[in-house]
């Protein structure tokens, strides 16, 4: 019987990574405070780095980064809840109004068009929830499924206060991390992970510096352009879009969404909210036009189709924070192929 240990060796390899990427996606709902952890953690090691070459200690300066970042985070939330605030009051003045305005506009607009008499129906509706009132206590049924709804939030709640102190061990721990890993993967392995690592740590580190650039700006550019138009909540409303921008098209959207809002609270006029739109649209041309292509480029090499996909890919499997790793995971995996396909490839 004629054996071929470097085969057997490949195969074994191979079903040892299709397992792990098997269990990955079992363990997908337990694993998302991990990853956005150890996301941060990526981020933010070269600067501990930089306090640990001070003299300052791993742990002291694992704290001191993590206590910014918290500052960084609160200050946000600080200038965000104004603006949620008055939006939210405004919403809930508004439904009289919608409801006058479904009544003395929607209603017979739909009679005169499509013959649609929901206002003589009323009667007819009433009548059928009173023969059906023994059928609708049988929504009763379903409180457990908003018990469990309850216990979800519960959990989301939990992973969140999880990512911190994940945070914090990985990124004290990240050097001595990264070199246990490295010690697992089989020495006749180890150069071509470690090539393929380094190269995915490059596309990763230039994406990240770019894209932290393009949301800086982009910040800096609505609050002080929407400032500029006479909004009121210029800063929550630039900030908010700004940090967006990562998504395609995400920022632009929910911009316009919470400068239209905003502007309604203001004054609600047309001569209020065109200025706004004005800014969103110049917004989009300085971020896809010049900002991007000059300070991210083709560093991940993905079509704007692949960016789409792996953000709905990867949010089905992880949640919002799917969505955030989306793009970063997907380069890492096209360096990865990249590779592979090189080492399949003939001569």
């Amino acid at each position: 019987m004629d054996l071929n240990p470097a085969g057997n060796r490949s195969l074994l390899y191979t079903l040892l990574c299709a397992g792990g990427l098997y269990l990955l996606y079992l363990l997908s709902p337990i694993l998302t405070p991990f990853l956005f952890a150890a996301a941060l953690a990526y981020l933010f090691d070269p600067l501990v780095d930089r306090l640990e070459a001070r003299r300052i200690g791993r742990t002291w300066g694992t704290l001191l980064v993590l206590l910014g970042l918290t500052l960084a985070v609160a200050l946000l939330v600080l200038i965000l809840t104004p603006l949620f605030q008055a939006q939210t009051r405004m919403l809930m003045t508004q439904i009289p109004r919608l409801v006058e305005w479904g009544q003395e506009g929607l209603l017979p607009w739909l009679q005169s068009r499509l013959g649609i008499d929901l206002a003589g129906s009323q009667t007819e509706i009433l009548d059928w929830l009173k023969g059906h009132a023994g059928e609708l206590t049988k929504l009763t049924a379903y409180l457990p499924a908003v018990g469990n709804q309850g216990l979800a939030l519960l959990g989301w709640l939990a992973n969140l206060l999880l990512i911190p102190v994940v945070t914090f061990y990985l990124l004290r721990d990240w050097d001595r991390l990264v070199a246990g890993t490295g010690r697992l993967v089989p020495s006749a392995m180890r150069a071509q992970v470690a090539e393929v690592a380094r190269e995915v740590d490059a596309v990763l580190s230039e994406f990240a510096r770019g894209q932290i650039s393009v949301i800086l700006l982009m910040a800096l550019f609505y609050s002080l352009a929407l400032w500029l138009a006479g909004l009121d909540y210029a800063l929550a409303v630039g900030m908010v879009a700004g940090i967006l921008v990562f998504v395609p098209y995400l920022g632009v959207v929910v911009g316009v969404l919470l400068g239209t809002l905003a502007g309604l609270v203001q004054g609600g006029d047309l001569a209020t909210l065109l200025p706004v739109w004005v800014v969103f649209g110049l917004g989009q041309l300085l971020e896809g036009m010049l900002l991007t292509p000059w300070l991210v480029g083709d560093r991940v090499g993905l079509h704007p189709v692949a960016v789409i996909f792996a953000l709905m890919a990867f949010g089905q499997l992880f949640g919002f924070f799917g969505v955030l790793l989306a793009i970063p995971a997907s380069a890492a995996l096209l360096v990865a192929f990249r590779h592979l396909k090189a080492h399949l490839d003939p001569d």
